[in-house]
């Protein structure tokens, strides 16, 4: 049976932090009980469509601690129970520190839970005011604490880069940090100003880092970051051996996903699709918008690009049949004598370098 990673969105948060562009709603409580009867439903309705069985599974958001271990609970049983997901399948849930209870990771772990990701943003307390986060430093470490005493080991922490008043200093202190935590993975995400947040609006006014210190903190994280056993597979993800997200993974390979909830995108059987930005039309059955064909030769490229491990010629004859094409070897050879990819006859990757200006490295690469 053909394996798949599973997506379930859950769009509630207790507040919206002023840099977010993710789909969620604040205060929305009373809906919790049916937004998961709604997911158990689409799950039941696609595992009649779709003949598959999912070895990843994320609930992502949003914060979907917020729903609690019991619902929680509800939505992985009936997941487990459509797409077959075995025992050793990796199922991870987004957790907000400030949503977090000693009682939720047991519950979690009760349900099949084997790795958490903690939106931590910064270990600095001042930049996660700066940044709306709720919760402190002393939180995070309790959470951390809290997951692994209930058997999950397995667990990641957010960085955000570029973000209001960090230095490099800074951004190191949240590393050391991480590594003092013993968590397994770290996420390191450079900040971007999305049109419609708050920090749009005043975007002035936030006293970010220029674009040269933002470098230098990219660099001094990933430098510090693979000092503490965190070897970087991905432009912004940084995993001890053998914990590298497997279900984003799938996503940088271009491999096939379902996603459950509004806003949330699907490939499939060579077409992509996604349901609207709107919980409402969710709830009442809406069907999702087919969004045309996926998985053609560019758009697997310029996914594979972003990992460490780039556009290999092995894994391109076995996809397509044929090898990745000369121009692009031209053109990786132009962006090596500027430091920004390397090559050779196993294929094409992006350096540390190139990561700081990935997409109009890939564009080059694909275009010219």
């Amino acid at each position: 049976m053909k394996q798949i990673g599973l997506y379930i969105h859950i769009p509630f948060c207790r507040s919206k932090c002023p840099y977010c562009d993710f789909y969620s709603l604040t205060h929305g409580e009373a809906l919790f009980p049916a937004y998961a009867q709604g997911v158990s439903d689409r799950l039941e309705a696609f595992a009649k469509q779709y003949r598959v069985q999912a070895d990843t599974l994320y609930l992502g958001g949003g914060t979907p601690s917020l729903l609690g271990g019991e619902l929680l609970a509800r939505i992985l049983r009936t997941a487990r129970e459509c797409f077959k997901i075995p025992r050793n399948a990796e199922i991870t849930v987004e957790c907000n520190p400030s949503s977090c209870t000693e009682q939720l990771f047991r519950d979690l772990a009760a349900a099949g839970v084997n790795r958490i990701s903690l939106g931590m943003q910064s270990a600095v307390d001042g930049e996660r005011k700066r940044l709306g986060r709720l919760s402190g430093r002393e939180d995070v470490a309790r959470c951390v604490g809290w997951a692994k005493d209930a058997g999950i080991h397995n667990i990641s922490l957010d960085l955000m880069l570029g973000i209001p008043g960090q230095t490099v200093q800074s951004a190191v202190e949240s590393v050391n940090f991480c590594a003092a935590m013993g968590v397994t993975h770290v996420s390191g995400y450079l900040l971007k100003i999305e049109e419609g947040t708050p920090f749009y609006t005043r975007a002035a006014a936030l006293a970010l880092p220029d674009e040269d210190e933002t470098c230098r903190i990219y660099e001094a994280v990933c430098r510090e970051l693979e000092r503490a056993g965190f070897m970087q597979y991905e432009i912004s993800n940084f995993a001890k051996p053998g914990f590298e997200s497997r279900h984003n993974l799938k996503y940088w390979d271009d491999a096939e996903y379902l996603g459950v909830g509004p806003a949330a995108h699907s490939f499939i059987d060579g077409r992509r699709f996604y349901n609207p930005r709107d919980l409402g039309a969710f709830l009442n059955g809406a069907k999702p918008v087919d969004d045309g064909p996926g998985g053609d030769f560019e758009e697997y490229a310029m996914l594979r690009l972003r990992l460490c491990a780039g556009l290999r010629e092995e894994d391109v004859r076995r996809r397509f049949g044929c090898p990745i094409p000369p121009a692009l070897y031209v053109r990786a050879r132009e962006l090596a004598e500027n430091g920004l990819a390397a090559y050779s006859r196993g294929g094409i990757r992006l350096t540390r370098a190139g990561f700081l200006l990935s997409n109009s490295a890939i564009a080059h690469l694909l275009y010219g």
